[in-house]
């Protein structure tokens, strides 16, 4: 996937790029790519399920299913990387904050080998604070929706509002 950094045209962001976009790491990114992006408007990411993935081990040994909370997880990922990409090259988010989850609903079960698209559409932003309605599907059909709300923070910010003070 190539980078494109016109906010107006549509754009993608290999692994390489969603890590400068993202403070999130191993074992925590839940985002391989992303393509589709519309400046903040809308986007979609691409997480490839192996059973490799750690949270495998406990969950369920004898089943693995991928955490529902992870799912919605992988859609604040995408939407927080969509925001940072629509602030141009130069904007670096030090941390994206989670907000808020709505509506949240799990339709089916996510398993080794499939691959997720998480569908993102902004419904609304005010300064640094966004809320996105995600689905997010496998083979088409939809495994998890909800509605989420994230802010993006430098450092200071980030004190401030994990203290209350924010």
């Amino acid at each position: 996937m190539d980078d494109v950094s016109s906010k107006s045209d549509l754009g993608t962001a290999d692994i390489m790029q969603v890590m400068k976009l993202l403070p999130h790491r191993y074992p925590f990114l839940l985002v391989d790519g992303i393509y589709d992006m519309d400046g903040d408007t809308s986007a979609v990411g691409l997480k490839n399920v192996t059973i490799n993935e750690p949270f495998f081990q406990g969950h369920f040994p004898q089943f693995p299913v991928m955490p529902g909370v992870l799912i919605i997880e992988g859609l604040a990922q995408t939407a927080g990387a969509l925001c940072v990409h629509s602030l141009g090259e130069d904007y670096v988010a030090e941390l994206v904050y989670f907000m808020g989850i709505d509506k949240a609903k799990f339709r089916r079960p996510v398993v080794p080998g499939d691959v997720i698209h998480y569908h993102v559409s902004k419904i609304r932003n005010r300064g640094r604070v966004w809320k996105f309605y995600g689905e997010a599907k496998v083979n088409g059909q939809v495994a998890a929706e909800a509605e989420i709300s994230a802010m993006l923070a430098d450092t200071a910010e980030a004190r401030a509002f994990a203290s209350g003070n924010g």
